[in-house]
């Protein structure tokens, strides 16, 4: 998780984007044990601006027991969850071009024969297991 997109985002969350300590540090702890999601969310937003300070660069300020976000700050949390550009459209290509141009062929898919015999494989490993486990319990 990254702390400083976190701030960010939870300043941003309150009215005037001001928080006194005790509801950061709570939002904080909720945040970071809400799952993989945030964590890559966060990485995935800091990643837009790699040298992100909030305090140096006047994102965030201190003021009378907690902290407030800079209209400097909204703006590079605008920026840094902007959408990248579309990308550009690919020229069309004829069936002749796309298939020079296609990776190695897809290999076909395991027949239903297949799958009943590795069903009935694993059906036998798994009798054979109880039966040892039978045979080693008495």
């Amino acid at each position: 998780m990254n702390f400083q997109v976190t701030v960010l985002k939870i300043l941003v969350s309150y009215p005037d984007g001001f928080a006194v300590m005790e509801d950061l540090k709570r939002d904080m702890a909720i945040l970071a044990t809400s799952g993989r999601e945030w964590a890559d969310r966060t990485k995935r937003l800091a990643s837009r601006v790699p040298d992100l300070d909030i305090f140096s660069q006047g994102l965030v300020e201190r003021s009378s027991g907690g902290w407030q976000i800079t209209s400097k700050g909204r703006a590079t949390l605008e920026f840094m969850e902007a959408r990248p550009s579309a990308p550009k459209p690919m020229p069309a290509l004829s069936v002749e071009q796309a298939i020079a141009t296609s990776p190695a062929p897809v290999p076909p898919l395991r027949q239903p024969a297949d799958r009943a015999k590795r069903r009935r494989e694993r059906r036998e490993r798994r009798r054979e297991a109880r039966e040892r486990a039978r045979a080693n319990a008495s």
